[in-house]
């Protein structure tokens, strides 16, 4: 088998480090200098710049024709730039786009997209467009000898390296874009107010940023909307090149509905009333009675919140929506873009304005320089074509004998070679007897505009005074009112989720197997309910719908869930274990609910307790707090409400019969602990579970209690229950014979 050689000759070798190096620091300047950022001089990216300067090559001035849209990105990609015809026609459609381009360079006809959904234009070869007006801005003087040209891709062609902008144009359209470890993020200005401020810099090179922001207030986008970001801020943005600006979306009230007409840069209405209808589907906006979307072409923006009721409060409506969906939303500030330099950088604003006046300085100069050289060449000419018009009779003679007319006419007249070039191309027509005037006339006025050029020209003050003229006749052609109205507000917040939740009276019932439904209003019996097999009533609460339920398990954890969220009693309920992670072995005993400072008795069977207030219970914690502390081998005991610490009392009943009845205010307030002793029981009694606690509840004087003891049930009258008093942590006495295996223990009022 034959061993293939390689021949290596020609071919150069690098090491993989060094080629891969190469090659992504090339692709990563490429990104950065010809794709993604912005130039400072005219505020183009490269692909903009040749979509614009293709449509004038074509002719499509803001007063032509309209042409297919697929005509211009075809010349673009065929002449300037090499790229995919999508992402070229997507660069046409933003700078076309009213809702995108603060100043749309590009006028279109036909569907360039909608602000609720921006890439929801036609393909090329249905749209058409021309230059906008605005154009001109960036146009008009690229044949005046003002900017560089380069070769295009294929070198065929010339293109203007920059555009001549009369204008910050980079301040007024804004850019964003991602490079290779960099982006950039140019909010858009308002036209009058960014002139303003180059002209005021002009006059003023020392002019703050501080200064220059009494002009310029702050960014305008297309969409209008109000920026509530505190003046502070702006200007510290604008100092340092990065920060942010929070837009709100503007309303207003007519015939009770709440009309919204602006939304922040960007944000779509559609998306909007997705969100607001994702919060009435949950049940978290209960003052909304629909959505409506009525915008149209004469109403871009028009949509239409219909409240519950004349009582709902708008304002807090409106801010718990600004808070929660994107009708109020931030845009970053990043003024990173190419500078005069060549280099990538984020530049604070008196220096983007100051590196653009030095651009427009220099491309004045360029053009001021140009016409000049043309005026005198016109000059020149002019004075060569007076001197053969003077002495037309020998002129004519030298072009009809001699065999190089033109070598005898310089050495005669001692013209240049322009001039007798220029006298030998001259029409006879242009011999006539007045044409000696004209020629006067023309060389009067080119003398005057030559020593008006040479003046400005010489003097820095005369230059600046012509581009100060300049700006402010641009600003009056082109300026327009701000959009984004500037209002200092507080950030939205959101409302407390019990603020959005119907406020309606529900009994909330706990089955003993853990069990729990929650069913409307007070007057519900919980014991009358149907249970699954097996199962049956444990404990009930009376609460409201747009409140937290306190569950507490059998080791002294508590747990909080919203009451709205839990099921109804239209079925037999949901297993709490579903909702919540007790312990292993731990079953859920007593339910509590009403208003966060409603207090609570909490007792374990081995006689200890103490009062706590229901809000300190409450935890986010799937898996509870700890709350009580419970001896080992002891359990819990139901949570009783307390109706009163000064006039409850505290009647407490063991499993041997022993009763004790006691001030409530003897037992401490806590939020989490073991408590005090409300009951004796003897320690080897309790141990071994002999004797417990059987239940416990409050009662107030007057009232009567009704002791459960199997199927025997007694009612106490007040006097009778008053002759159980004695002090805390005492024994207590024995009911009576029959009624010492007690189950419960209720007050039935008086």
């Amino acid at each position: 088998m034959e061993t293939l050689e390689l021949d290596y000759e020609g071919i150069e070798q690098l090491p993989l480090k060094t080629f891969s190096e190469k090659a992504y620091l090339d692709y990563s300047m490429y990104v950065i200098l010809d794709r993604a950022l912005p130039h400072i001089g005219d505020g183009l990216k490269p692909v903009q710049r040749r979509i614009v300067y293709a449509m004038s090559e074509l002719g499509l001035t803001a007063v032509a024709k309209y042409k297919k849209s697929a005509r211009t990105v075809g010349d673009v990609l065929g002449k300037f730039h090499p790229h995919g015809d999508s992402a070229c026609y997507e660069a046409m459609v933003h700078l076309a786009q009213p809702f995108t381009s603060r100043y749309p360079l590009v006028d279109g006809q036909g569907n360039w997209g909608s602000p609720d959904d921006p890439k929801s234009f036609a393909a090329m070869r249905y749209t058409e467009s021309r230059l906008a007006a605005y154009a001109e801005i960036l146009l008009a003087e690229l044949g005046q000898g003002t900017v560089d040209w380069a070769p295009n891709f294929d070198g065929t062609l010339e293109e203007p390296v920059l555009l001549p902008a009369r204008l910050p144009s980079l301040l007024l359209n804004g850019a964003s874009g991602i490079a290779v470890g960099m982006a950039t993020d140019i909010p858009p200005h308002n036209l009058t107010e960014v002139a303003a401020a180059a002209v005021l810099l002009l006059e003023k090179p020392k002019t703050t940023v501080e200064e220059l922001c009494e002009h310029v207030q702050g960014p305008d986008f297309p969409t209008g909307a109000e920026m509530i970001t505190p003046k502070a801020e702006l200007i510290e943005a604008y100092k340092t090149g990065r920060g942010s600006v929070r837009m709100r979306a503007r309303y207003e009230k007519e015939n009770g509905d709440i009309v919204i007409t602006a939304l922040p840069y960007q944000t779509s209405g559609g998306k909007v009333l997705e969100q607001i209808a994702a919060q009435m589907t949950a049940k978290k906006l209960p003052m909304v009675e629909d959505l409506r979307d009525e915008s149209d072409h004469e109403n871009p923006t028009r949509l239409v919140i219909v409240p519950r009721s004349n009582r709902v409060d708008s304002e807090a409506l409106m801010t718990h929506l600004f808070a929660t969906t994107d009708l109020e939303r931030s845009s970053r500030i990043n003024l990173n873009m190419i500078g005069l330099d060549g280099r990538p950088q984020v530049k604070d604003l008196r220096t983007i304005l100051r590196e653009w006046l030095e651009f427009r300085t220099t491309t004045v100069r360029r053009r001021l320089q140009y016409r000049l050289e043309k005026v005198c060449r016109r000059l020149h000419l002019l004075d060569g074509l007076l001197i053969a018009f003077l002495n037309l009779d020998e002129v004519i003679r030298i072009i009809r004998t001699e065999d190089k007319p033109k070598a005898a006419l310089i050495k005669r007249f001692k013209l240049s070679v322009d001039q007798a070039d220029y006298i030998l191309d001259t029409r006879l027509r242009q011999l006539a007897r007045l044409e000696e005037m004209k020629i006067k006339d023309e060389q009067k006025d080119l003398a005057e505009e030559r020593d008006e050029l040479e003046k400005i020209l010489g003097s820095a003050q005369r230059l600046k005074t012509l581009i100060k003229k300049e700006i402010k006749a641009d600003a009056i052609k082109f300026g327009d009112a701000r959009r984004t109205t500037l209002v200092e507000r507080e950030a939205a917040q959101a409302m407390d989720e019990t603020a959005l939740i119907p406020s309606e009276p529900v009994t909330v019932v706990l089955s003993k197997n853990g069990w729990v439904r929650v069913a409307k209003g007070h007057e519900v019996d919980p014991a009358e309910m149907n249970y699954k097999t097996g199962d049956e009533y444990a404990a009930a609460a009376r609460g409201r719908s747009n409140q937290l339920t306190v569950f507490l398990d059998s080791t002294g954890r508590a747990y909080a869930l919203p009451t709205h969220a839990l099921p109804t009693a239209r079925g037999q309920g949901e297993p709490l274990s579903g909702r919540l992670k007790p312990a292993d072995g731990a079953r859920f005993v007593g339910v509590m609910a009403g208003e966060p400072d409603q207090l609570y008795l909490l007792a374990s069977d081995s006689g200890y307790g103490f009062v706590a207030q229901l809000g300190d219970l409450y935890t986010r914690n799937k898996s509870g707090k700890a709350v009580l502390s419970v001896p080992s081998g002891c359990g819990v005991l139901k949570p009783v409400p307390v109706r009163s610490l000064e006039d409850d009392w505290i009647v407490a009943v063991t499993t041997a019969g022993y009763m004790l009845v006691i001030p409530l205010a003897e037992v401490p307030r806590l939020v989490r602990g073991k408590g005090n002793k409300i009951i004796n029981i003897p320690a080897a009694k309790l141990k071994g579970r002999d004797e417990y606690v059987a239940a416990m509840t409050c009662i107030q004087d007057g009232e009567k209690l009704l002791v459960r003891a199997g199927k025997k049930h007694k009612t106490m009258k007040a006097d009778e229950v008053d002759e159980f008093a004695g002090e805390r942590g005492r024994r207590g006495r024995k009911l009576p014979r029959g009624y010492q295996k007690v189950d419960g223990i209720e007050v039935v009022g008086s």
